[in-house]
């Protein structure tokens, strides 16, 4: 259902003439770190390395519309038990891009992000609907090739995502700083 109201979304602003015209698509890839908030009776944050995957289209410089895949994996010890979590995610998201100076070099940039979010933790997996909101800065190297620098918040609200003898887990929200790279064609 999102991909399909963001399909329709693009495709409504592309049938006007006018803001056709100035279209940038991409591709890009980064890395980051991500914390996972894990609760439940026995509370542990995951975090390791995320990396990233991404395309979409920036129309008329200032509305950037966009989807991306990350991963992430992470195996920590609560008490005598070992535990692997595991997290595929894919998100759609939109960002309002603000100009910094003359030179259109530099953007800042704040915008919400939807999708879904595939986790394995103690042994169960499920996949449910994330949702939240990133803010950074961009800078334009040439034409072709930009980099960013940003941050994401997403809840995820997953209840008893795993069970052990230590007790029932949660996940209850992502938190990512990353940075990439942007290839504009």
């Amino acid at each position: 259902m999102k991909k399909l109201t963001l399909s329709l979304i693009t495709a409504a602003l592309l049938s006007t003439p006018a803001m056709a015209a100035n279209i940038d698509w991409f591709v890009g890839a980064g890395a980051g770190w991500q914390q996972d908030s894990i609760s439940g009776d026995a509370s542990k944050d995951s975090d390791d390395v995320t990396w990233q995957f991404r395309g979409g289209m920036v129309l008329n410089d200032h509305h950037r519309f966009s989807g991306s895949y990350s991963y992430k994996e992470d195996t920590f010890n609560v008490g005598d038990e070992r535990f692997k979590q595991e997290q595929n995610m894919f998100l759609a998201s939109y960002d309002y891009l603000i100009p910094v100076g003359a030179s259109e070099k530099m953007n800042l940039f704040a915008g919400v992000s939807a999708g879904l979010a595939d986790n394995k933790l103690a042994g169960n997996a499920h996949t449910n609907f994330v949702w939240g909101g990133q803010v950074g800065a961009e800078y334009r190297f040439t034409q072709h090739w930009s980099s960013e620098i940003g941050y994401r918040y997403l809840d995820q609200d997953y209840e008893e995502m795993g069970k052990s003898v230590n007790g029932t887990f949660a996940l209850d929200d992502t938190q990512q700083l990353y940075v990439s790279f942007d290839y504009r064609f």
